[in-house]
């Protein structure tokens, strides 16, 4: 298929005009010195060479840069061959230039994006090694002590075999959770939305982590009586676990009788904002950014003593986008935190 050339006239107007002055003054210099000058063979002549020059320059010079356009791009991969050829090719140095310069700012944003997908897929490498190499290392440290001869001892037998387990339930929920976030990353965890009463919902999450928060004396509650239910459309499984994510992370970087309260408040006509706050530590700013990110830690210590996968905060935050909502975050060290996420009321 033969390119279709955007035509820029000016470079071959220019140029024809050259050869045509140039040939009809050596013609007539010619037809002076050996034969009668003819004004009329003159023109038609001059006009003859102007058209014949203009086609050869426009067209064939078009052809000859494009040519070389294309092998540039090419080589070095610009664009591709199939998009020259179908698009249109110009032979405008000035649009040629904007393309470029174009195409280098799209390739230094890419692979300034590349840099940053490669430091993070370092940073995850080391992070899963690390979460799982600790509990492994726990693991194989008791068994080990117990072949040695500790499981003649019945108290450090069972004392060892209940850390041991430890170790081992909590491989399984970093295996569990991060299974969960490639399902969600891809998409293959189909969400089940249904409409359900997301004050009873919250209800039942404090029922079941009361005796948690009971341990350090932390107050499950409401910010009001909300006596009448609030209707969502929701995944109800999905959500009762962002829900235990949050309010599990309040009671453990909670303070001693502290509170963690939650609230649910109209935002827009359709849909609600669930807030959760506490009491507790708080986060510095600096932070607060990467709070969601797979196994990043704000105590860098590296300290396991609350347990957990260090996958909560980033299953929560894929959850919650994989209903099209949005989840926040605002903190203060030192005065505590709010997490909130946007549902979507039912009508």
């Amino acid at each position: 298929m033969q390119p279709k050339f955007k035509k820029s006239y000016k470079f071959a107007i220019k140029t024809a005009l050259y050869i045509t002055i140039f040939i009809t003054l050596l013609m007539s210099v010619f037809l002076y010195g050996f034969y009668e000058l003819n004004a009329l063979f003159i023109i038609l002549f001059s006009l003859s060479t102007y058209i014949f020059s203009f086609l050869v320059v426009q067209f064939r010079v078009e052809r000859f840069i494009y040519k070389r356009v294309k092998q540039i791009y090419d080589d070095i991969t610009l664009l591709e061959s199939t998009s020259l050829t179908k698009g249109t090719i110009t032979t405008d140095m000035q649009t040629l230039t904007q393309e470029i310069d174009k195409f280098a700012r799209d390739k230094k944003i890419e692979i300034e994006t590349l840099k940053v997908r490669e430091q993070y897929r370092k940073e995850f490498l080391g992070n899963v090694s690390h979460e799982l190499k600790t509990p492994l290392f726990t693991v194989q440290g008791y068994i080990l002590t117990l072949l040695d001869g500790a499981m003649n001892d019945k108290n450090l037998r069972e004392k060892y075999l209940e850390r041991a387990s430890k170790g081992v339930e909590r491989l399984g929920y970093i295996v569990n959770d991060l299974d969960m976030i490639t399902k969600l990353e891809v998409g293959d965890l189909s969400l089940n939305i249904e409409v359900f009463d997301i004050v009873e919902l919250v209800k039942n999450v404090f029922d079941m982590l009361e005796m948690k928060a009971g341990k350090k004396k932390i107050t499950l509650t409401f910010d009001a009586d909300y006596s009448k239910p609030i209707l969502v459309n929701a995944d109800k499984e999905r959500i009762q676990q962002v829900l235990a994510n949050l309010i599990v992370n309040s009671i453990k970087y909670g303070r001693e009788k502290g509170t963690t309260e939650v609230s649910i408040e109209n935002l827009i006509k359709n849909k609600v904002i669930v807030r959760v706050t506490d009491n507790g530590e708080g986060i510095d700013k600096i932070h607060q950014p990467r709070l969601f990110e797979r196994f990043y830690r704000v105590d860098k210590s590296g300290s396991r003593k609350e347990g957990g996968s260090g996958l909560g905060l980033s299953i929560v935050k894929h959850i919650i986008e994989a209903h099209n909502e949005k989840i926040y975050v605002e903190s203060e060290f030192g005065v505590g935190s709010e997490f909130s996420f946007t549902l979507e009321k039912a009508k």
